[in-house]
């Protein structure tokens, strides 16, 4: 392929051109020599590299370092690390080489960039151990993981030139790391874009759905701000208030939650966009003009009192400020209103890296303690949680990223902020962790209660604790903060290391009898294949003798079929290799990856899936290959963690397979509605009914149906005819 070089050249200089008029007002001219140096550099390692999509390599450090720049607002130092960000993996130049250059902050920053690159590459069966390693890596300096978000978003912007199979890997590790990362650290346009972009690879029905759906309603978004506008800044300037006010359609994926939660259409989604009303202030009125703001406006609207939300008296532990208020807007329709100054907006939208910048005359201390805290809770999940496989080790992550929260207070009268449903034990681990391994109960607003007790808002919490006490299993039962669940972990697993050493020497010697290297890849597999939660409990089991040579010969002969299974996926086979067909099943259903082979599979439980679904293979260690819908629940999780065992499959001859499916209908009860829905069913489908269970209460209606379906087509059609009878208001598939 031929390039037009000068070209080129002229649209990235045009590019850092246009990087450089988003900092030179705010950095000086030091610093402005050092992003230029960075470029060059960057530049000199990637002249000869392009991107899938063809373009010059350089084109994406420069925008990574346009969105670290101005929509997470970072300085000089990051900008120059984000432009650097690939060169250490890409090019011969070495970490020496940039702390020589640059010194060592940077040169820090680029390998721990560099680090989280490889470990993406690297083979995903010791995943658990990189990624705990992923996350040391980004609480050590809180740059690296804003850098890599501003990297992976690029990357996401940027998705289409990638094959189908990388996209959905992509989108799916997205969602579940990236995107509460970013909601962690208060960025939540971003958080918003990434999970937008993740359903769009996952799901691309539903995200051009709502898509075109929002831009049809968009007109009619508009002229309802406007009018809500006209109404509310006449008030506002009499009240000598200098502010602006601006209306936004809610996330695509946020839309999408809801809808499938409330078990709704989109029409049916009430508050789908919002309104923002941003004002000016000084430190000293920040608070009284919010409050201010809202009485102005709920003169003029009602407001809901069950979803005002008052995160300015508190904020959240992510730093962010806002009042949240629904009201009857124009035409009585209910949209949600936020009410900020503009230091609150600016750390909303660029989170944690906003702190610093109003930490003069403006009280965030206490802010940035509850995310250094966070920080180090992190760090003492990982550091604790040793046996964990990845997927609790995120899930325990996450309880941390997501959580909503709750308030309460200290005996002093001190606030201590818990995620919702904390108990009273994790309060007293929150307190210090001696305290929550003594605690035998708590005082609650001065009542005697149990360390169980869940915790609600304005509680004064005393804890009751005695030198006796000890950890028991059970607490981990109620406990939810990653703290308290690490340090309980923690003491019990130290009463059976003893036994879990000797079960391990034990698997060693059967191992080593079997002609088997022990190793973590190799524990992991035995660990999965009997259905182990960590190795300690493989150990143990070992040690007590339930599992012993026989079990570890079943082992190895399913080992066998595996690893036949995986290399031929993972290599190009030859055409001539002839497969042995199972009589029992129709094989010529399914085929399998890009030759399109005929193999054994099996469904799996956690979906339904139907001939005309999208549809994908897992190569299980045990059951030989699963397929998935690709809609299923756990697929994005299977993308993310494992996605060397997911392999393309698609439908051979899906009219001549019949599958059940259950169907939910909804509606106002009538004479004759029953009659009406076995009509278009049994009659004008000719589709076997199987089951069939009607509630009907106050007038309106609720069923169940199950069918007998020949391909998705059909079930479209059948939905398409429900829907047009006279009083059906709903009709959906219910997944298994």
């Amino acid at each position: 392929m031929s390039y037009d070089l000068e070209q080129e050249n002229k649209e990235i200089l045009a590019r850092y051109k246009d990087l450089i008029s988003n900092t030179y007002r705010t950095l000086d001219e030091e610093n402005n020599k050092l992003i230029r140096k960075a470029f060059d550099i960057a530049l000199d390692a990637h002249k000869d590299q392009r991107r899938k999509s063809g373009e010059p390599y350089i084109y994406h450090p420069i925008a990574v370092a346009k969105i670290v720049a101005t929509e997470i607002g970072l300085g000089a130092t990051s900008i120059a690390c984000a432009l650097l960000h690939d060169v250490i993996e890409d090019s011969d130049y070495t970490y020496e080489d940039l702390k020589k250059i640059f010194g060592e902050k940077i040169a820090n920053i680029v390998n721990g960039l560099t680090k989280i690159s490889i470990m993406n590459h690297q083979n995903i069966s010791v995943q658990s151990e990189n990624y705990r390693k992923l996350l040391l890596t980004l609480s050590e300096d809180f740059r690296v993981i804003l850098i890599k978000i501003a990297d992976r978003l690029h990357n996401m912007r940027t998705l289409e030139s990638m094959a189908p199979d990388k996209q959905k890997k992509i989108a799916s590790e997205t969602v579940y790391i990236y995107a509460p990362m970013a909601h962690r650290l208060g960025l939540y346009n971003i958080k918003s874009e990434l999970e937008d972009l993740s359903l769009k690879y996952n799901n691309p029905e539903v995200y051009n759905e709502i898509t075109e759906k929002l831009e049809l309603a968009k007109e009619s978004r508009e002229r309802y701000i406007e009018e809500f506008k006209t109404e509310v800044s006449e008030r506002l300037r009499e009240e000598g208030l200098n502010f602006k006010i601006k209306g936004r359609a809610k996330a695509i994926s946020s839309i999408y939650r809801k809808m499938l939660k409330q078990g709704v259409s989109f029409e049916e989604v009430f508050d789908n966009y919002a309104i923002r009303i941003i004002y000016k202030s000084d430190a000293k009125n920040e608070k009284f003009l919010a409050w201010k703001i809202y009485s102005i406006v709920t003169d003029v609207y009602h407001s809901n009192p069950s979803r005002m939300r008052d995160w300015i008296t508190q904020p959240r532990s992510t730093g962010y400020e806002s009042l949240h208020l629904t009201v009857l807007g124009p035409d009585k329709k209910w949209i949600e209103v936020q009410i900020r100054s503009e230091r609150m907006d600016e750390i909303a939208e660029k989170g944690v890296a906003a702190h610093y910048k109003y930490k003069e005359g403006y009280k965030q201390s206490s802010d940035d303690r509850n995310f250094e805290k966070w920080v180090t809770e992190i760090r003492e999940v990982l550091e604790q949680q040793q046996n964990l496989s990845t997927s609790e080790l995120l899930d325990n992550i996450k309880l941390n990223l997501y959580s909503k929260e709750v308030f309460v207070f200290t005996p002093k009268g001190e606030i201590k902020i818990l995620p919702t449903n904390a108990t009273a034990l994790d309060f007293a681990f929150s307190v210090h962790s001696d305290l929550g391994m003594k605690c035998l109960g708590a005082k609650i607003n001065g009542k005697l209660v149990p360390i169980s007790y869940v915790l609600q808002n304005g509680d004064q919490v005393d804890i009751l604790s005695s030198q006796n006490q000890k950890p028991k299993s059970d607490w981990l039962e109620f406990v939810v903060t990653s703290k308290a669940k690490s340090k309980i972990k923690s003491y019990l697993n130290s009463q059976k290391n003893q036994l879990v050493e000797e079960g391990k020497e034990i698997l060693q010697r059967k191992l080593r009898h079997a002609k088997i290297n022990f190793n973590d890849e190799e524990i992991n597999k035995l660990q999965k294949f009997f259905n182990l939660k960590s190795s300690q409990e493989l150990f143990l089991k070992f040690q007590s003798n339930e599992l012993d040579v026989s079990s570890l010969r079943k082992y190895i002969e399913s080992k066998n079929v595996f690893n036949n299974l995986l290399s031929r996926f993972r290599k190009s086979p030859s055409k001539n290799v002839q497969f042995e067909e199972s009589k029992e099943q129709n094989l010529d259903m399914i085929v399998f990856g890009k030759d399109e082979e005929k193999l054994n599979y099996t469904y799996a439980k956690c979906c339904t899936v139907i001939p005309g679904d999208k549809i994908f293979g897992f190569i299980t260690i045990s059951d030989g290959i699963k397929v998935h819908s690709d809609n299923c629940p756990n697929a994005i999780n299977l993308r993310a963690q494992y996605d060397y065992r997911v392999i393309p499959a698609k439908w051979v001859n899906a009219e001549s397979f019949k599958n059940r499916v259950k169907i939910e209908i909804e509606g106002l009860d009538r004479m004759g509605m029953i009659n009406d829905i076995t009509t278009v069913i049994s009659g004008s489908m000719g589709m076997d009914m199987k089951s069939m269970s009607i509630e009907s209460n106050n007038g309106v209606f609720t069923g169940n149906i199950n069918l007998e379906v020949k391909n998705k087509g059909q079930l479209e059609e059948t939905f398409k005819k429900l829907k047009s009878i006279n009083g059906v208001s709903r009709v959906r598939r219910v997944q298994s």
